[in-house]
């Protein structure tokens, strides 16, 4: 997935300056809210000001220790917990944590201060301070919490900005594959060597003239009605691919020899559509066929769901620079659509291109 996708409109170090005094300034406007007559306002500006500085401190501190642990919460819990597979679970598990983080951090407040003034003199809690410890965890809680929705929004907001990006770019490889499908479709090379081919089968064998142009028809239909899909299964690919085989076969003889060795519980999985043409067509394109020494592709599956195109290397010389756009086609389509990604391999003699299976 590209860098462009990865993260919310707000990175971590900004939302941890923005969460921290956010919080700050919410924690007194929540606090005089709750008790606008608590004695803590009436002597509030009549200390001295390095206790007034020191209670603006331990305030921020508070804050900052709050903000810090949210993003840490939500950080972590985005490695384990999607909110796209269990929202529910994840608000209650992120709430939990939350509370407990808030409440631990009060405790340890809270203790500190008693200690500090335990060492002075045998100190009892006022009922006044005792409600203003409740009033502080409450509006802690409170500022957590909208803490946690600020991060639930910046999800959303990611998500929506990701899903957006990624749609847009699947929608122009979908129409870059429709394109290369329709060059296929109007190549005259193409569409003159079926007919060519087509022609002779009627003339010799009709019945196999009638299988050709019904094969023919296939291949055209499978392009306009899948080229625009997102996944398409491999048990369709390989019914287009017998399609598309049986016409390389009528037309090169054997020239091309095709080796198929598919898992059949495997079929069910899915590829990007047209995948396994564009490689076929690959081999053909770049290699050369001949009775006597026939191209071999092989198409089988391994043992960690991928399914392996390979053909042996017979390059035809003297030829242009490959622009490669069906490979990088598919290969962009994979980043899109899942994290695993196409493998090519070259060895001595051998072209192998290893394609994920995926799940839907």
């Amino acid at each position: 997935m590209t860098e462009s996708r990865k993260g919310g409109f707000l990175s971590n170090n900004r939302k941890r300056i923005l969460f921290t005094v956010s919080a700050f300034l919410l924690m007194y406007l929540v606090y005089y809210i709750l008790d606008p007559f608590s004695e803590y306002w009436s002597v509030f500006f009549n200390r001295k000001f390095p206790e007034i500085l020191e209670d603006l401190f331990v305030t921020f501190l508070v804050c900052l220790v709050i903000s810090e642990s949210s993003i840490r919460v939500d950080n972590l819990l985005n490695k384990f917990f999607s909110w796209k597979e269990s929202p529910v679970f994840r608000l209650a598990i992120e709430t939990a944590l939350n509370l407990l983080a808030v409440l631990l951090i009060n405790w340890l407040v809270n203790y500190w201060f008693c200690s500090i003034n335990s060492e002075t003199k045998n100190y009892i809690p006022s009922l006044e301070e005792r409600r203003g410890f409740m009033q502080w965890v409450t509006v802690s809680v409170i500022i957590s919490l909208m803490i946690m929705g600020f991060n639930i929004g910046n999800h959303l907001i990611s998500n929506w900005k990701n899903e957006t990006i990624r749609m847009a770019e699947l929608n122009q490889l979908a129409v870059e594959a429709e394109l290369q499908s329709l060059k296929l479709q109007i190549d005259p090379h193409f569409v003159f060597n079926n007919l060519s081919v087509l022609s002779e089968l009627i003339l010799e064998d009709q019945q196999l003239g009638y299988n050709y142009a019904e094969n023919f028809s296939r291949i055209y239909r499978y392009m306009l009605v899948n080229s625009k899909k997102d996944l398409i299964s491999l048990e369709d690919e390989l019914m287009f691919l017998d399609s598309y085989m049986f016409l390389i076969q009528n037309r090169l003889g054997s020239g091309v020899l095709f080796e198929i060795a598919v898992n059949p519980e495997y079929r069910h999985l899915y590829m990007p559509p047209l995948t396994l043409q564009m490689l076929v067509e690959n081999a053909l394109k770049h290699n050369q066929t001949s009775k006597k020494k026939p191209l071999i592709v092989r198409i089988y599956t391994n043992d960690q769901f991928e399914l392996i195109v390979e053909n042996v290397l017979m390059p035809i010389e003297k030829t242009h620079d490959s622009s490669e756009i069906g490979m990088k086609n598919i290969i962009r389509r994979y980043n899109l659509l899942s994290e695993k990604e196409p493998q090519i391999v070259r060895e001595p003699g051998l072209f192998k291109v290893i394609i994920p299976l995926l799940k839907r």
